[in-house]
This record gives structure tokens, C-alpha cells and sequence, in this order.
């Protein structure tokens, strides 16, 4: 166990990421997706486009759908705390506080001090003086129970709030609005929604092994580099397999088939990327030019506009039958499923977990606790000879190291939500009434830090999720919505929910398959050891 660090996000790469009843439960969960992405590989590779779509998920009823507690009696009604300033002064105050003079963690926590309360009123940037069609006042919700009114889609709604009022131009995604743009209440976000998860069902015929075959090129590049020249960066070569394993994975498509597209396709998505999240994302680069530059004004997309259509035109000739899929199964357009499907690839995966492996790769690298014997142990010794998407089952040491990197180190640090209508929303202290169209805002690094629901909230602990511990899951909200939840075309939460860790935990066994230990951070790897 040790103290956890707070980590900035690694935008630098993508310059710029219960009971044993309930146990039990959530271990048939996964199971069941063990056991589908297997059938699934097991289908054969001849099967064509014209075959019957998989089946949607069923349509979870609105009882499921709510996440929300009704607030107990015993709690007393409180009206906000909280304000947002003079006009002007107040979103430039707030805004020169969070990516400047405090962080944005130190924001967060200097307001719950200031008010007793882990709900108030707030501004959180992008602001004043280039954004002025941005409105930045929110309510933050900043402990586990009040920050679950968020993903309860009877109150709140979630059109063009991904990154909050701040919405960066369509003509980045080639004047499209995304499924992550949408709001479960608009047709078409059924039809997008459905067709992601479409997508992950059939990627896994060949889901494990792309992703095993690139990570075996990662560690033979890391290893000549550290014979070389006695360690590794090996964020951008992490960046590469990534990248390549997507693109077969979700698109079909072998970046091989263009020379540009295998080079430099990740470096694409890294700018096209950074520029749509610089104005809302602390860097913590040199001040007062970060304010200046990076957070005063949105960047145009016609300086990313040429590697943009060159991934499109990659898409629409090397994925064809994805593309094709989407229009005559789905109901989308040729344009609407090429767009989605680029921003599935970059923005949700690739981009998800450019931020996330590193740090759970440094997380396990600078470790001196001795976990790393155990993980090495438990990963050599369960889960069979070969790695299949069973073998996770039989790690629960792995698994849980993985949810305690999410809990710490969630991939969007930000999730918000607008009142579709009036509501009460409850924290643990007290009863507060919100509006129907106020932006509510939950700093997801401090609420998966409630004292109230984990233990030791600031420490690493690795053992967190295992046994009983499970329960907590219900707690972890890193895919916009309840760890304990399923995706579906009638909520929001990601639809890789149970892909991201399950592919964590076998890039881990896979790693320790391999190595007897591991010496670095999240940007470099200065020493392995090989397996005996």
C-alpha cells in the first residue's frame, strides 16, 4: 500500500486520456463476456457483411437506468454554496485559479474547505475573453453520492456536454455530431450507439490476438532500446502498437496497406486530438504562456484538417465493410458512420488509452512494495498456458490492480451533465435543489477519493477490488456511468465498459509472462528482467 500521487494528465504524448452475492454476480458478468468474445473468435472469418447484425443489447428498463438515491428524509435542505462572481471577473478568477495559481485538484479541494460542502457553485474554464458563447458556471458534485445524479438520464441529459458548454467545432469531425455529443433522447443516438457495440462484439474474433501479436512487437522495441541506449521512452512506440491493434481490431482495417497511415496514423490522431481538448485541459507548462496560448482561444480545425481527411479516406477504403455495415444495418449514412467510427477509434479508444496505459504501466514500474512478484505469480500461474480472454477470470489480483488505477487515475478527469428538469440532489451531508439547465460538473480524481465510501482513499491499495471489496465497483464511474452497469443505445456510458479492462489486465499478464520484473514510470523504462 502506498500513498497515492495525484498525476497530472500526460497530454504530452498527444500534445496532447459486495457481498459474495454480488461477487458473484459480477463474476458471471464477466464470464459471460469471456465466454461471447470467445464464441465470437470462434466464428468464421469468411462470415460477410451481409450476415445478421448482432443483437442490441436489451433496453434496460428506467428503474435500471436510474442511479439516483431519493433523498433521505434525515437529510437537511441546503441551499447552494457558493458563487459566480461579477460578471467577467469572477469565470477569469476561477479560471486563472484552476489552470494556474492552484491545479485543478487544489481548486476543487480549496472550495469543499471554503464551503464545508462538496457541493457548490463554481466556474470552470474554458472563459473569458475568446469564449463568449461559453457559458462556464457550473454546480460541482464532488463526493460518490451526489456525483451518481449524473449518469441517471430521467434527470439529467447530456447533449453537447462531453467537455462541458464548451463544444469544439463539428468540422473536426467533418461536420458530424458524435455519439458522444448526443443525448440518449435524440434518435439518432440509438443508432450510433448500437452500431459501437456491434462493433466491440465482432472485433473480438480478433480482439486478443492483435492486440498480443502488437504488444510482443512493443516489448521487442523497448528491449533493443534499452541494450541500446540503456532505457526507453516508450510512450509514442506504446502510441504505435495501440494504434495498430485498434484499427484492425474496430475498423478492420491493416494500417500496413498505407505506408503514411503506419507511420504517422498516431501522431494524426495525437494533434487532431490535442487540439480539440487544449483550451479545457491543465497542462502545467510554463506560465503565464499557457494561459495565453493554449487556454485564451479554440484552435481551428483546418490546422489538423489534412491528417483528418487523410484517416477518413483510409477508413472509407480500408474499412468498407464496417462503413458498409453501418448504412445497411444501422440506418447511417456513409458520411454519419465514417465520422463515428474515426471518433470511436481516436478520441474513445485510442485516446482513452494513450492516457491510461502509461500510467498503469508506470503505476506497476515504479512500485517498490513488492507487487510485482505477486502479480508475476498469480499471472504465471492461473489463467492456463495460453492468454485468452478466460485467463482474466482466474486473476483477481490483476483485476483488481487495474479498477485502483482507474479509481486514482480515471481517463476523463471531468464528466458533466445538464438538469433535464427540476430535481433534489442529495450528497451524504445534505438535500440540495437544482434547476432544470444548470451544468452540473464532477471532478472524477477527488470523488473516487470519498472518504465516506473507500477506505484509505488516498492510498494505493492493491487488494481494494478483490473478495468483498467488489462491492465498491458500484462506486467506480471512470466509463461515465457504474463499473456494475451495462452500456446501451438508453444511457451513456461507454460502450467499451468491459473491454478497457479486461484488455488492461491482459496487457499485464502478458507483460509478466514475459518479464520477471519491470523498472521505470510512465514515460520510460530504464530495466527488465527477463522471464526465467
Amino acid at each position: 500500500m502506498r500513498t497515492f500521487k495525484n498525476n497530472k494528465i500526460n497530454i504530452k504524448p498527444i500534445l496532447f486520456f459486495l457481498t459474495t452475492n454480488h461477487r458473484s454476480g459480477f463474476n458471471s458478468q464477466l464470464t459471460a463476456m469471456a465466454t461471447m468474445m470467445t464464441k465470437m473468435m470462434s466464428i468464421s472469418s469468411a462470415m460477410s457483411s451481409s450476415s445478421s447484425p448482432s443483437p442490441s443489447p436489451p433496453q434496460p428498463s428506467a428503474q435500471s437506468l436510474s442511479t439516483q438515491s431519493p433523498p433521505s428524509p434525515s437529510l437537511p435542505l441546503r441551499t447552494i454554496p457558493g458563487s459566480y462572481g461579477w460578471p467577467l471577473l469572477g469565470p477569469i478568477s476561477d479560471r486563472l485559479d484552476y489552470f494556474w495559481f492552484q491545479g485543478p485538484e487544489t481548486f476543487f479541494r480549496k472550495r469543499i474547505d471554503k464551503y464545508k460542502s462538496t457541493v457548490f457553485r463554481t466556474n470552470i474554464p474554458p472563459s473569458f475573453p475568446f469564449f463568449s458563447g461559453v457559458n462556464p458556471n457550473v454546480v460541482a458534485v464532488l463526493d460518490c453520492k451526489s456525483f451518481a445524479h449524473l449518469f441517471d438520464m430521467e434527470i439529467v441529459e447530456k447533449r453537447d456536454v462531453l467537455v462541458g458548454d464548451f463544444k469544439p467545432s463539428s468540422n473536426f469531425t467533418g461536420n458530424v455530431r458524435t455519439c458522444a455529443y448526443l443525448d440518449p433522447s435524440e434518435p439518432q443516438h440509438a443508432k450510433v450507439k448500437n452500431f459501437a457495440l456491434d462493433i466491440l462484439k465482432r472485433s473480438s474474433k480478433v480482439w486478443l490476438t492483435e492486440l498480443l501479436a502488437n504488444f510482443d512487437i512493443l516489448w521487442e522495441k523497448v528491449d533493443n532500446d534499452i541494450s541500446e541506449k540503456g532505457s526507453s521512452s516508450y510512450i509514442f512506440l506504446l502510441q504505435q502498437s495501440i494504434f495498430k491493434f485498434l484499427t484492425k481490431a474496430l475498423v478492420g482495417a491493416d494500417p500496413s496497406n498505407s505506408p503514411e497511415i503506419e507511420k504517422n496514423g498516431f501522431a494524426m490522431l495525437d494533434r487532431w486530438l490535442a487540439l480539440q481538448l487544449l483550451p479545457t485541459v491543465h497542462i502545467g507548462v510554463a506560465q503565464p504562456l499557457e494561459e495565453m496560448f493554449l487556454h485564451s482561444f479554440a484552435y481551428p480545425s483546418f490546422l489538423v484538417s489534412g491528417d483528418y481527411k487523410k484517416l477518413v479516406q483510409f477508413i472509407k477504403k480500408e474499412g468498407k465493410e464496417v462503413v458498409q455495415r453501418g448504412e445497411t444495418e444501422f440506418g447511417l449514412s456513409e458520411e454519419e458512420t465514417i465520422h463515428n467510427l474515426l471518433f470511436v477509434l481516436g478520441f474513445n479508444a485510442f485516446g482513452g488509452f494513450s492516457v491510461f496505459l502509461p500510467i498503469l504501466i508506470g503505476t506497476i514500474a515504479s512500485d517498490t512494495t513488492g507487487l510485482q512478484e505477486r502479480l508475476r505469480k498469480e499471472a504465471r500461474e492461473n489463467g492456463g498456458p495460453s492468454l485468452t480472454f478466460h485467463s482474466v477470470i482466474e486473476m483477481p489480483l490483476v483485476q483488481s490492480v487495474v479498477y485502483e488505477t482507474l479509481r486514482l487515475n480515471p481517463p476523463v478527469p471531468l464528466q458533466y451533465a445538464r438538469a433535464r428538469k427540476d430535481f433534489e440532489l442529495s450528497s451524504h451531508e445534505s438535500v440540495y435543489n437544482i434547476k432544470k439547465g444548470e451544468l452540473l460538473c464532477g471532478y472524477q480524481s477527488l470523488v473516487m477519493r470519498d472518504p465516506k465510501i473507500f477506505d484509505e482513499p488516498e492510498s494505493f491499495k492493491p487488494e481494494r477490488f478483490m473478495g468483498q471489496g467488489r462491492a465498491l465497483l458500484s462506486h467506480l464511474y471512470w466509463s461515465n456511468g457504474p463499473q456494475t452497469e451495462s452500456p446501451s443505445a438508453s444511457n451513456k456510458q461507454c460502450a467499451a465498459k468491459d473491454y478497457v479492462p479486461l484488455t488492461a489486465c491482459l496487457i499485464l499478464a502478458h507483460m509478466f509472462r514475459r518479464y520477471d520484473s519491470i523498472t521505470g514510470s510512465s514515460s520510460s523504462i530504464t530495466a527488465v528482467q527477463k522471464a526465467k
